[in-house]
């Protein structure tokens, strides 16, 4: 009998998936456990932050082998919320992010080379306002673990700068307002 528990415990264990397998995981917008935001500077006076409320993605990891990351995201660009309406009606608009025209925007990672074991830096192609450029940043591995509903969870930060002529953005809002900080804070379930 005591054979056959041995047994089966260890075959239990054998097939039960690793805490740190490669994995599919599905980015958590329905818990709100994801941000898309962004940090730009008001005329070189003030920062103006704001966020993408609608957006979706997934994203493969596996702590063992890093390297064979990736990460899929497509943001609603009419989703932009700077807390202010009128705001965020000019951003919609076409000095900006043209949301008639280019209503999504996408990454898909080409790339991720890990610099330690929780930090590396991500490759990938990012689409906005219809132009489409490689771009790298570093990102940082938050922590992955069983959560409380019986799932696994793994949590990922990454914060990149672009410049908004690079994507078809030319509206003069100041010497200081070139660039637009973007932060990713992204969970996500495995499937």
């Amino acid at each position: 009998m005591k054979k056959l528990l041995l047994a089966t415990g260890l075959s239990a264990a054998l097939l039960m998936p690793s805490l740190s397998q490669a994995a599919t995981y599905e980015i958590d917008t329905q818990g709100a456990h994801a941000f898309i935001q962004f940090k730009i500077q008001h005329l070189g006076y003030s920062w103006l932050l704001g966020r993408f409320n609608t957006f979706e993605g997934q994203f493969e990891w596996d702590a063992k082998a890093p390297e064979k990351s990736s990460i899929q995201v497509t943001i609603d660009t009419a989703s932009v919320d700077s807390n202010h309406a009128e705001r965020d009606k000019h951003l919609r608009g076409s000095d900006f992010l043209n949301v008639g025209k280019h209503p999504k925007s996408t990454f898909k990672s080409t790339g991720y080379k890990a610099t330690s074991a929780n930090e590396g830096v991500l490759s990938g192609d990012f689409t906005l306002n219809g132009v489409t450029k490689a771009i790298s940043f570093p990102v940082k591995v938050v922590g992955e673990g069983k959560d409380p509903w019986g799932g696994y969870r793994a949590g990922f930060e990454g914060k990149t700068t672009l410049k908004l002529a690079d994507y078809g953005i030319n509206y003069n809002l100041g010497p200081a307002s070139t660039e637009v900080e973007i932060e990713l804070h992204v969970e996500g379930i495995r499937k």
